[in-house]
């Protein structure tokens, strides 16, 4: 595949009236960049993937169609001590992925993705190629959080690499309801923001069959908290032990090792995996998944996470993943980049369904399930407007039709998901799209009624 595919394509479909869809890693949770409901074609990136790296400037070209796992695979081959700040889910692409903002468990350290992206490469609705000094600051900002589906297809990015220490410490330690999860839990939402950058705790809840015995058949939940240090074991312990000694974490329960190794650690594979994994390209789907998001901003109640701890056990299914805000994301300006959810944030919540049987009856139940939890956090999350993050794409925060994008409609989804942003946008899609060519269910308009 060469980039003059790509624009032949764009100009292709748009002399033929028909839409694309643009796939780097195919994780879109909706499906946007693989599924239409009019005459469409998919434009898929996978064989656009080369990955520069320049060790004298600290940079990569990146092109959109490497997953970041090949980023991070490729970063380990010419030094042990840089990193970059991407997903935790190594065959996401980084066209989608970088252009929805980015987010990691370096998070607190380095910011997002995008707060580390210098330059790109984007084919425009008239087939040309542009890079940040020819397509201007304006639609340089626009991709870097916005969504880059919206203005144009990303053939490429040039990444600033971060600097991480030779050894790192990860741990992923479960906690039951008897073990005292819930006040953990607790804990964790007054700490987890203020802990130095250096340390990122996730914490995940998920409903298990309960193992003891006189509870047979009955569910449970069950809290992880998996965590990343950049430094070592002894430094991680005497943190902790002042800072959060409810975990109670073990010196016997941390584990020493490179920063690509704990990408592969994060990502669920067994210790001592070998970092080939970090070059398994995504194979086709055997399930199906809902995901949701929300941003916290106060402190949830001791007694309104029991409750939700009930409501999951009722529904038998379903996890949700709290990751912390604080540190470098709270330096950065909601306007720096589109992706606005910066300070004043505790952190970011997904929920998450999986389900791999068949049938609409199935769905249904899981969809249900979904929606009921989403509904009963509505009072401890943020309002007015109740955040969501763009890359957890969700239809159920306001959609359009697959082919006209109602300016109302946007109106709904875009403040959700770009706040104040949302209007700088839309001036963007206007000047570089005009006709809105570029689009999905929830993608930018442009300004209505422009000539």
């Amino acid at each position: 595949m060469h980039e003059s595919h790509v624009q032949g394509t764009v100009l292709c479909a748009k002399n033929q009236g028909l839409q694309i869809r643009i796939r780097s890693g195919g994780h879109d949770f909706e499906g946007l960049s693989y599924v239409s409901y009019v005459p469409f074609v998919i434009l898929d990136m996978f064989n656009l993937r080369s990955i520069n790296i320049s060790l004298a400037d600290e940079t990569a070209w990146v092109q959109a169609g490497a997953t970041v796992g090949e980023v991070y695979y490729r970063i380990a081959e010419k030094s042990k001590e840089h990193g970059f700040p991407a997903a935790v889910g190594l065959s996401v692409g980084t066209g989608g992925h970088f252009s929805g903002g980015g987010y990691g468990n370096m998070m607190r350290k380095y910011g997002l993705s995008v707060d580390n992206i210098i330059d790109a490469q984007i084919v425009n609705v008239n087939g040309i190629i542009l890079d940040r000094k020819s397509m201007g600051e304006d639609l340089f900002w626009a991709i870097r959080g916005g969504g880059g589906a919206s203005f144009g297809v990303i053939l490429s990015w040039k990444i600033k690499l971060v600097r991480v220490p030779a050894i790192v410490t990860v741990f992923h330690v479960n906690r039951t309801l008897e073990q005292g999860a819930t006040d953990i839990a607790y804990q964790w939402q007054h700490i987890g923001h203020k802990l130095p950058e250096d340390l990122f705790i996730r914490v995940m809840t998920q409903v298990f069959n309960a193992s003891n015995d006189s509870q047979e058949g009955k569910k449970t939940v069950v809290i992880a908290f998996i965590g990343l240090f950049l430094g070592k074991t002894q430094g991680l312990l005497s943190l902790l032990n002042e800072s959060f000694p409810q975990l109670g974490l073990q010196k016997n329960e941390c584990k020493e090792m490179s920063w690509v190794e704990s990408t592969v650690f994060w990502a669920d594979h067994p210790i001592g995996t070998s970092i080939n994994v970090l070059l398994q390209r995504p194979k086709q789907p055997v399930g199906y998944y809902k995901s949701r998001s929300d941003y916290v901003k106060e402190v949830i109640p001791k007694k309104a996470l029991e409750s939700i701890w009930k409501l999951m056990i009722k529904g038998g299914l379903g996890f949700m993943q709290w990751n912390p805000y604080g540190g470098r994301m709270n330096e950065i300006s909601e306007s720096e980049t589109p992706f606005p959810h910066r300070a004043g944030n505790l952190f970011l919540i997904q929920y998450g369904f999986y389900w791999l049987e068949d049938g609409i009856d199935v769905t249904n139940k899981n969809l249900n399930l979904s929606k009921a939890l989403h509904d009963a956090m509505t009072p401890y999350v943020s309002k007015s407007p109740r955040e969501a993050f763009f890359c957890y794409r969700d239809l159920d925060i306001g959609a359009n039709s697959d082919n006209y994008t109602s300016f109302d409609k946007a109106k709904v989804y875009g403040a959700k998901y770009f706040k104040g942003n949302f209007e700088r946008l839309v001036r963007v899609k206007t000047m570089v799209d005009p006709t809105n060519f570029f689009k999905n269910e929830q993608s930018i308009p442009p300004l209505p009624n422009y000539k």
